[in-house]
């Protein structure tokens, strides 16, 4: 009877100490990076909460992890000496996402895998930059402009260009998220893209949800939006 009580204590123990599994890993390394601490965190009611931390002392691997319910933007946050603090944002969403990085460039390099919203997310990215620069190229056309163009020639020209600019970007962003209406990140941009985009628009981005997609978090939150 006293060996089968050691034996099930044992066994009990050795339950105990295994970690639960989370229904999303993320894992990867920071190269470069010694000692500090990295941060799984997202967004909740307007604060950035910490959902799992890892102390790194010599290694630059880590494994962090949560349980999502349907895939949602997080942050891999990086604290070094108390002193530097970086964050990588990345769509999360069940299984394993790897993200590698360097410690120099912890925000700018980093690459991240495993998620089908963060590739989408990422080329939808590619093109706004593509917008932004456009953007830019109208004020360099406005100062370059200033001695063959009245300041209101030149007010009148910026005005229509941007927002002819604008129109084009939102057009974009409303059909690339139409053509991906099966994943979360097409309800992400129009809760947070366009979400001063006209009513209409926004009402048949969401009829054309999938069902999976409407019942997530960015879905539920784009429905209580058109219903303001």
């Amino acid at each position: 009877m006293k060996k089968f009580s050691i034996l099930s204590l044992a066994i009990l123990c050795t339950f105990c100490s295994t970690p639960i599994k989370k229904s999303m890993l993320v894992s990867g390394k920071v190269e470069g990076l010694r000692k500090g601490k990295l941060y799984l965190q997202k967004m909740e009611d307007s604060l950035i909460i910490s959902i799992d931390s890892i102390t790194i002392n010599g290694q630059d691997s880590f494994q962090l992890g949560d349980n999502i319910n349907s895939p949602e933007f997080y942050l891999l946050g990086l604290s070094v000496d108390d002193s530097i603090y970086e964050k990588i944002a990345f769509f999360g969403e069940k299984g394993e996402i790897k993200i590698n990085t360097l410690l120099r460039t912890f925000g700018s390099s980093a690459k991240i895998e495993g998620s089908k919203n963060q590739d989408l997310w990422d080329e939808y990215q590619s093109i706004m930059r593509k917008f932004n620069n456009q953007n830019l190229d109208n004020y360099k056309n406005y100062v370059n402009d200033q001695d063959s163009l009245s300041v209101e020639q030149r007010n009148k020209r910026l005005e229509e260009d941007n927002q002819k600019l604008l129109k084009r970007k939102y057009l974009y962003a409303l059909n690339f998220a139409m053509n991906n209406s099966d994943k979360e990140i097409a309800a992400y941009i129009g809760t947070y893209e366009v979400n001063d985009a006209v009513p209409l628009l926004l009402d048949s981005l969401y009829n054309k949800l999938s069902p999976e997609v409407k019942s997530s978090k960015y879905g539920q939150m784009l429905m209580d939006q058109l219903n303001q």
